[in-house]
């Protein structure tokens, strides 16, 4: 049977070093690090992000403010709103919460962004740079995950990772950063043939696909490690992963439950960003 990796606890300890840093941060300097957040219109998900967003940041001593716009927005509003905090010294972050409504481009608000405050990690600058993997930040998702494979004690070096899906978001970066700690990294989508092979090689197995339990035993290896970044709400409301956790638990060494793996890393590397570009701008680090 799987151990479970908790991604609730690994997020409390990290939480707790932020928050520490942040005190050390505000007593040597009289700054906090700020985060600014945008939300247009009424996207009841996007809602509950924002929501746990600033939360977190209350949670470990940050400075945060909250637009909430209304969903008739224009595009030279949102940019100018961004311009501004790009130029405000109390923010050191700056997110846009996606998806943003039809009329508006999401690309545009990306670019307008500072690199330097881009605490997502969307910036064309900024995906460039884990490319060559002389980076500022990582995209907060695939940066957990990282941290949750680290929780287990596993070395990734020379292990056959696996990352079902390929995003700009989570699975473009994720194999970057996997093979940039020396894992073989197969990237499958939805073209890929014999994906039950692919899988099933796998020691590190990761999945982001938003195709409820679709991960059965059947595709994964005796003890591999199995990151489940999937969040899909089944017909009676209870949230379920991409991965089949009930029959994959029985065969795997370590996987992530959902809710409660992937998901609270997220917003606690969000945090780690936010600190990082705080002491970024304070020429620091």
């Amino acid at each position: 049977m799987a151990e479970i990796i908790d991604g609730k606890k690994v997020s409390a300890q990290m939480r707790e070093q932020i928050k520490s840093e942040t005190e050390e941060l505000y007593q040597k300097y009289g700054v906090r690090p700020g985060l600014a957040v945008i939300i247009v219109g009424d996207d009841p998900a996007s809602k509950v992000y924002v929501s746990n967003k600033e939360k977190a940041c209350a949670q470990v001593g940050y400075y945060s403010e909250v637009y909430r716009l209304p969903e008739a927005t224009e595009m030279d509003e949102l940019l100018a709103l961004v311009d501004r905090l790009n130029k405000d010294e109390k923010i050191n972050g700056i997110l846009c919460q996606l998806p943003l409504p039809k009329h508006l481009d999401e690309e545009q608000v990306i670019l307008k962004i500072s690199p330097e405050k881009d605490v997502d990690a969307f910036h064309p600058m900024n995906t460039g740079k884990i490319m060559i993997g002389d980076y500022d930040f990582l995209p907060c998702t695939p940066a957990g995950v990282m941290k949750l494979i680290e929780s287990t004690g596993t070395d990734i070096t020379g292990k056959e990772c696996v990352v079902v899906g390929r995003s700009n978001i989570v699975g473009k970066p994720q194999a970057m950063l996997l093979l940039q700690k020396n894992g073989t990294v197969t990237v499958c989508h939805s073209k890929t043939r014999n994906l039950k092979e692919v899988t099933s090689r796998a020691d590190i197995l990761v999945v982001a696909i938003g195709k409820a339990d679709f991960i059965g035993a059947d595709m994964v290896k005796e003890g591999a490690v199995v990151i489940d970044v999937g969040m899909n709400r089944k017909a009676d409301g209870k949230l379920t992963g991409d991965v089949d956790f009930e029959s994959v638990s029985k065969k795997a060494a370590y996987i992530t439950p959902v809710p409660g793996g992937v998901g609270p890393m997220t917003i606690t590397m969000l945090l780690q960003n936010t600190l990082t570009a705080a002491k970024k701008q304070l020429k620091i680090l």
